[in-house]
């Protein structure tokens, strides 16, 4: 008796320390003949990284290990599943939310300071009445200016809380003094509607730059005010929009659909077919649409952009647009991070799938594919455009549409390609007009103090002496010899255009440089003229 009571507790602790492992090791999806074995696949992983923390001759973060690692197996899936760090997260999460907790601001560091290129219309910042060309010097008694603070710290301390006051102390010029302004932090929209006005009397257009959790709402009261206008046709502008949300892809194109006409469907690794119908919501069923799109249009751009060709509903116009057929999701990772994991490919509603092929990994071929449809000359010919006879696909109304690499327009407008366009687009690209304009702006603003945005872009004239001016500036900064004098215009354009973008935001500038579209062009006169066109 007494040798059993001296072995309880040892029995007991040997108990519990079995039921603890057991309990670490279940799942309880497994089935009982799995209840005792080990995923030598995770296992090996595990035991890698615990042999690197404690034995490796040198102190590593095995973090940073394990980022390259998951990194390392989503390479060799496909080329959209892709980690986002936890540093990374929150960023990527409010850009697809469509808001952020802020004080309304654009800003750009200009000699070491935070200066204010425009206040968020209807923003905190706004209403506070910080003005563009404003130096913001301290926020909540520290300074933050000088070469130490990068943009990413002076979001982060610009950011907080909803709600939360931030003191701000603003050197403007004209004024002997620091400035005082209190502002409440609060939910500032990041627009995914760049623009909305008429192109002619009854016809619309709306910009999209990306399908975020609050593109549909935006997109909604865009096309009310336009129809509220006369709109009864519309240009539906996805150039070079890489997509989002499925869900907001399927209302946009409900809206132009009739009821129950399908959208698309999704097909999982088992064979699960999910379709998506057009609902009675639909507010321009009746209305006349163009698409445009570029190769640069992905995923949810592609998704509108194939219902509407399937369902022979409006015109597709542009150029073949970029191939991405798979759907994500995330899923998070427990530790802050998240993954978008690849778990579905989407269809067209004739059963086309438009992904353009790839090898598993994300080799530099798929990436390089933009390079390799330059140099086929696909921009500028759509015959050049490859096309395999076995993924023909035949739309209600008798028309050919093909699968395997995006969509094709039903009117294809060539890219640019000339030297002097190539010239154009490296300037855009390196920043130098917005640099530029901001400097020529902050000599005076007040020059524009009363004028409206209607009058700038009817009548604002960028002169011949500031044209000559933004040559010497960029040859400057680029140490090269530039000249405009073959397209003096064309620089009046973007100049203007990046004016307007600063004194009255993009709905304005898209306006401006619109006029010098060639797909906006085509577009017009597909709108006032009866065009048939063969497939």
């Amino acid at each position: 008796m007494n040798f059993q009571k001296k072995y309880i507790p040892l029995l007991l602790g040997l108990a519990i320390a079995l039921g603890v492992f057991i309990g670490g090791k279940l799942n309880f999806t497994d089935t009982s003949d799995r209840l005792f074995t080990t995923n030598s696949k995770k296992d090996k992983l595990n035991r890698l990284i615990d042999y690197i923390d404690y034995e490796y001759v040198d102190d590593i973060n095995t973090d940073s290990i394990v980022d390259v690692t998951v990194n390392g197996i989503l390479d060799n899936l496909d080329p959209h599943s892709t980690y986002i760090p936890k540093s990374e997260l929150q960023r990527v999460t409010e850009n697809m939310k469509g808001d952020f907790v802020g004080i309304g601001v654009s800003f750009y560091t200009y000699n070491d300071t935070i200066t204010v290129i425009r206040a968020i219309e209807g923003g905190p910042s706004e209403k506070a009445g910080i003005k563009g060309g404003d130096r913001i010097i301290t926020a909540n008694g520290d300074s933050i200016f000088g070469r130490t603070w990068s943009n990413d710290d002076i979001i982060k301390k610009l950011k907080g809380e909803k709600n939360t006051k931030i003191n701000l102390k603003v050197f403007r010029k004209g004024e002997n003094k620091l400035l005082d302004f209190t502002i409440k932090r609060t939910d500032i929209p990041i627009k995914s509607v760049d623009a909305a006005y008429m192109l002619t009397e009854n016809l619309g257009y709306i910009k999209i730059n990306r399908f975020a959790e609050s593109t549909y709402k935006e997109f909604k009261n865009a096309l009310d005010q336009l129809q509220d206008e006369g709109a009864t046709k519309l240009a539906l502008d996805l150039r070079d929009n890489p997509g989002g949300f499925l869900g907001i892809a399927e209302q946009i194109a409900d809206e132009f659909l009739e009821d129950d006409k399908l959208i698309l469907f999704t097909k999982n690794k088992s064979g699960k077919i999910e379709k998506s119908y057009a609902t009675r919501r639909g507010d321009f069923e009746e209305g006349e649409v163009f698409i445009l799109i570029d190769e640069n249009s992905a995923s949810a751009s592609e998704i509108v952009a194939g219902a509407l060709q399937d369902n022979d509903k409006g015109t597709i116009v542009g150029r073949r647009s970029y191939g991405k057929g798979l759907v994500q999701r995330e899923m998070a990772l427990g530790d802050g991070s998240a993954v978008r994991l690849t778990v579905s490919r989407y269809y067209t509603p004739t059963g086309r799938s438009i992904q353009r092929p790839y090898s598993n990994g994300n080799n530099n071929a798929y990436y390089n594919d933009y390079y390799k449809r330059l140099r086929s000359g696909e921009f500028e010919n759509q015959e050049s455009i490859e096309i395999a006879d076995s993924l023909k696909f035949t739309t209600p109304n008798g028309k050919i549409v093909y699968g395997g690499g995006g969509i094709i327009p039903d009117i294809f407008v060539p890219l640019d390609t000339s030297a002097q366009n190539e010239t154009l687009n490296y300037i855009k690209r390196r920043g130098y007009i917005s640099n530029f304009v901001f400097e020529e702006l902050d000599k005076d603003r007040s020059i524009y103090d009363n004028v409206n945005v209607s009058d700038f872009i009817d009548n604002f004239i960028v002169s011949d002496d500031v044209v000559v001016k933004f040559q010497d500036y960029l040859n400057l900064k680029e140490r090269t010899r530039i000249t405009f004098v073959a397209y003096y215009d064309q620089m009046k354009a973007l100049i203007k255009a990046e004016l307007a973008n600063q004194l009255y935001g993009s709905n304005a500038s898209e306006q401006i440089i619109n006029k010098y579209d060639n797909m906006i062009e085509e577009v017009i006169l597909l709108s006032t003229s009866e065009v048939e066109f063969d497939n």
